[in-house]
């Protein structure tokens, strides 16, 4: 069975680790980006979510929120769910939606990624 505790990596090289799972499912961590909206170096913002709890089968779905600090006025939200191939690797599959703070409700068209 997946733990989503530890640290893990990306396809663009970016990190994210949870360092507390809570007993009823929730958790929080830390994301290293380094792929930025302003083109800057990598950067560590706070995460949290929550995991669903499951029995002895099938593969937890979570979803967590990270707001990028000090560097970007966005927050993603990502989901996804987490499987175990035959040699024991974990995987995270996962889908974002990022949102950009925009100056006005006309801009809203282009605040979510």
């Amino acid at each position: 069975q997946c733990q989503l505790n530890g640290l893990w990596r990306n396809d663009q090289d970016s990190l994210m680790e949870i360092s507390v799972l809570r007993d009823n499912g929730d958790f929080q961590g830390q994301y290293l980006t380094r792929v930025t909206l302003s083109g800057d170096c990598a950067h560590i913002s706070p995460l949290r979510g929550a995991q669903q709890q499951l029995g002895e089968e099938g593969w937890p779905t979570f979803a967590f929120t990270v707001r990028w600090d000090k560097f970007s006025n966005a927050t993603t939200a990502f989901v996804g769910q987490c499987f175990v191939d035959a040699g024991g690797k974990e995987t995270l599959s996962t889908t974002w939606l990022l949102r950009e703070a925009v100056g006005s409700l006309e801009e809203d068209w282009k605040a979510t990624r």
